[in-house]
């Protein structure tokens, strides 16, 4: 692709397309309500038990669900029409998370609603993912993922701060009704801006295990889509500040509203990565350094052996973003457009599936790390151990990825 002609597509006349904005406007509301529900269920969860390892559990039960959902259900969205499935999510997600923010839940009960509503989010965000090639054509659909990677970002960034605030001052379970209501707001923005498109001509209906194994495969054969989905599953070790960020306020004096300040942190960071990446950085340059951005994304991380202060804390958790932005953007697009149009739900589904799923386990080993290692050293820990793993797909990137240029 022609970098100077990229650069003349900004934000704005990505914006300008009107599913687009329909479906970013969507997509900002679930995350904001998302996030505020992480910080309640993590400061609940450790408010009851003061214990690190059922905080990282219960943090994980956000993410870990999402393996079924996306690998098992992300082919609905190549079955029936794309916005039909998101909508049908997002209403059942309301449903589920109103009965979640009921006072006096029992905890199990409330682990066992978050996981179904976990796994729902398998199948919304692969059709989401596998609708947007058609929204945006060319070069606005990279311009499209930097704009989306800074808006969830600043999503999180909100929905982490405000969270922790909102919590300080009312009960959690506001936070969790509040969640309910952004995904009825999104099915709307769904239904009132985006077109209703017919499944693909190519696309048949086979059995579903049939459709679900097709994106496996199709995945594992390539060795580029192999190497960028090892790429984007990096994510389960720098996860582990934020599934960590209870525990660690607590053991520097800190209470819930900088709890929400800590998660906010890696957010911020990516906020700030977006427009680098997004709009100053040429795409050839992001190509060739995605392996490297991969490593330097968990040096920031390592310093947390020195048990630094919040400040610090915060600054070193915004550069681990930051960098993370640079590989996750580029590293998605590419992803997507060596997917065919009838298989791209599917392998969406895999990708972030898998994603979801490494988050979450990592997570829960690092609760478990915690009450042995303290959260710092369990942070610095991770941060090694990822940028570790990255070497490998840095090698592997190198070798077969450059194709993509």
């Amino acid at each position: 692709m022609d970098d100077a002609r990229v650069k003349k597509v900004g934000f704005g006349a990505v914006l300008a397309v009107a599913e687009f904005r329909a479906m970013w406007a969507a997509e900002l509301l679930s995350i904001c309500g998302d996030q505020l529900a992480r910080v309640a269920l993590a400061v609940l969860v450790f408010q009851r038990t003061s214990s690190a390892a059922l905080t990282g559990l219960t943090y994980a039960l956000t993410y870990v669900p999402s393996l079924l959902g996306g690998i098992l259900l992300a082919g609905a969205g190549d079955r029936w029409p794309r916005r039909d499935v998101m909508v049908a999510a997002d209403f059942a997600r309301a449903a589920l998370v109103a009965v979640i923010a009921i006072p006096g839940v029992p905890l199990w009960v409330l682990c066992v609603l978050v996981a179904v509503m976990t796994a729902l989010g398998g199948p919304f965000k692969a059709a989401q993912q596998a609708l947007l090639p058609s929204v945006l054509e060319g070069e606005r659909y990279l311009v499209g993922m930097a704009l989306r990677n800074v808006t969830i970002q600043g999503g999180q960034l909100a929905g982490f701060a405000g969270g922790g605030a909102l919590i300080a001052a009312f009960t959690p379970s506001a936070a969790l009704g509040l969640d309910a209501a952004t995904f009825l707001l999104s099915a709307l923005f769904l239904v009132t801006g985006v077109r209703r498109r017919a499944v693909s001509a190519q696309a048949v209906r086979p059995a579903w295990l049939a459709t679900t194994s097709a994106g496996i495969r199709l995945i594992w054969r390539d060795p580029a889509l192999r190497t960028l989905v090892a790429l984007n599953w990096l994510a389960g070790f720098y996860v582990v500040p934020e599934a960590l960020a209870a525990p660690y306020a607590a053991g520097i004096g800190a209470g819930a509203t900088l709890v929400g300040v800590l998660m906010a942190a890696d957010p911020a960071g990516s906020v700030l990565g977006g427009f680098v990446f997004g709009k100053w950085v040429p795409e050839h340059a992001q190509v060739r350094v995605l392996g490297l951005l991969g490593i330097a994304a968990g040096l920031p991380l390592v310093l947390f052996l020195f048990r630094p202060g919040l400040v610090v804390s915060v600054v070193l958790l915004a550069a681990s973003g930051l960098l993370a932005t640079g590989y996750n953007i580029q590293g998605t697009v590419s992803f997507m457009r060596r997917v065919p149009d009838e298989h791209r739900a599917q392998c969406a589904g895999v990708n972030s599936a898998g994603l979801i799923t490494v988050q979450g386990v990592g997570a829960a080993a690092a609760g478990v790390l915690a009450d042995v290692l303290g959260p710092a050293h369990t942070i610095a820990l991770a941060g090694a151990a990822g940028a570790a793993v990255a070497v490998p797909i840095a090698r592997a990137w190198r070798r077969v990825g450059l194709e993509d240029r």
